[in-house]
């Protein structure tokens, strides 16, 4: 091999070595023992036991009857069954951009916990609102949260605070994000600042863009 051939493949694995690492989407799909099965960037699952780290580069370090913990980006995450966990690539940014409707509302389809959950963009919510249906259908028990009363257009209602395991908008992933479980006079779900305040919003017109910002 001439030795402009050498240098040029040293160069590129030299800028493959120092590009971004890739994000990590996993996901806990059993527990069973001193083993957890996972999804990984969207694999079949698999099987790791308690101390083995997969080609991804994610170890298990121990398991529970309710949840498994893992070293993932050099940081240990706890996580139910279920419940995923999306970490960001280094030197890349999540974004999503949304669009007005007829009315000027901005919808976004999204989800909570995993299950599909379809958010109106409201900045005057304090946190993310979700209607008793939906959050029955998402399997979260809201009962077990403290108890409060919200005003809604229908009237005083109770409302329970909860903390969701995940919310996904688009490219944008979050864990462990506030919100209120509303029991009435809420028709749909509310996408409110304990997830936008995470975020930098920039409208455009008829345009919201939402770009991660921790």
């Amino acid at each position: 091999m001439r030795r402009a051939d050498c240098i040029a493949l040293l160069g590129l694995a030299l800028a493959l070595a120092a590009g971004p690492a890739a994000a990590t989407d996993l996901n806990v799909v059993g527990l069973f023992g001193d083993k957890a099965v996972v999804s990984i960037n969207g694999s079949q699952p698999r099987t790791l036991r308690v101390g083995q780290r997969s080609p991804e580069g994610v170890e298990l370090v121990a398991v529970d009857r309710e949840t498994a913990t893992f070293e993932v980006d050099g940081q240990r995450r706890t996580l139910r069954m279920g419940q995923p966990y999306v970490s960001r690539a280094a030197g890349t940014s999540s974004s999503v951009t949304l669009k007005a409707d007829a009315r000027g509302h901005f919808l976004a389809e999204g989800q909570v916990n995993g299950g599909s959950v379809r958010f109106l963009v409201d900045t005057g919510a304090t946190m993310i609102s979700l209607p008793a249906a939906d959050a029955r259908r998402l399997g979260i028990d809201y009962l077990k949260g403290p108890r409060g009363v919200v005003q809604t257009a229908a009237g005083p209602t109770a409302a329970y605070k909860v903390t969701l395991d995940s919310v996904r908008v688009g490219d944008i992933a979050m864990n462990g994000v506030d919100a209120l479980v509303i029991e009435a006079g809420l028709p749909f779900a509310l996408l409110g600042m304990s997830f936008l305040n995470r975020t930098e919003m920039k409208r455009e017109g008829e345009t919201l863009v939402l770009n991660k910002r921790f």
